[in-house]
């Protein structure tokens, strides 16, 4: 069972296969939101991860045999881009004709999933990894109405679910909100060990620095524009906007997060390979 926006659909067995670090969190939102039904759920993973013990108490089932694969109405793969092939391939022949396949992979193409599975609905789809959390967001390109469908199903309860035109801009949503966490995280190290810098204790400068992202992505939930959010804090010629002023000079803020996302879009291609 699935919620799909605020009603459950029965789609069948949800098969996951992989359940590393992306495939983990996408359990802890199911679980968590009761998205998905345990007794429903299969999680397919080479070794125990602490995400599927706890699925697996609450009624999933855990590497079964292949043959049980013939109930699934979803296969989520979330497996290393580099080992897919090998990892999929032999589940292929398990799964009803009508089964749909949910990528959650970087940089594979729904080309690429064709040549192992051929003719079956498929989407992709991109999630943060606040997706524990329910609090996530993700990009979502599919090749039929069917599978977006199901995508939207699994997703929706644990993400802001945006739809994109091309598939080509899902390499995009993930050099943006797959790595832009992380790139988050990085900038309040940065602005903790500015604040030690100048003069703070590591814990102050720590807790400082976390609460004043957490008051940013609060704030960011509302309707204004990121120009009036910034605005409301940056007075003119107050110290916020000396800040800022400093922090952009001659564009280097803007330069430095378009090196970053394009440096991740060229590694998100090579890895389609």
């Amino acid at each position: 069972m699935v919620l799909a926006q605020g009603q459950r659909r029965d789609i069948g067995q949800i098969v996951l296969v992989g359940c590393g670090r992306l495939g983990s969190v996408i359990v802890e939102g199911w679980l968590a939101t009761g998205a998905v039904d345990p007794a429903r759920l299969v999680i397919l993973a080479p070794s125990a991860k602490p995400a599927a013990e706890v699925a697996r108490a609450a009624g999933a089932a855990i590497n079964p045999s292949p043959e049980t694969l013939a109930q699934a109405g979803a296969m989520v793969l979330a497996v290393k881009p580099g080992v897919w092939r090998d990892v999929a391939a032999p589940l292929a022949g398990h799964l009803a004709p009508d089964a749909v396949v949910v990528s959650v992979m970087a940089g594979v193409r729904t080309a690429q999933i064709g040549t192992i599975f051929p003719g079956r609905p498929t989407a992709r789809v991109m999630p943060t990894t606040a997706v524990a959390q329910a609090q996530g967001v993700a990009a979502l390109w599919s090749t039929t109405d069917a599978a977006r469908s199901i995508a939207r199903a699994l997703f929706d309860p644990v993400a802001e679910v945006v739809e994109l035109d091309e598939e080509r801009h899902i390499d995009v949503a993930t050099a943006v909100a797959g790595s832009g966490p992380a790139y988050v995280h990085a900038f309040t190290q940065a602005l903790a060990r500015a604040a030690q810098a100048a003069g703070l204790d590591p814990a102050a400068a720590l807790a400082l620095a976390r609460g004043a992202v957490r008051s940013a992505a609060a704030s960011a939930q509302g309707e204004a524009t990121l120009e009036q959010l910034i605005g409301q804090v940056a007075s003119p010629g107050g110290t916020t906007e000396a800040g800022l002023k400093a922090l952009n000079a001659a564009g280097t803020l803007d330069e430095a997060v378009e090196a970053a996302v394009a440096a991740a879009l060229l590694r998100t291609r090579q890895l389609s390979g």
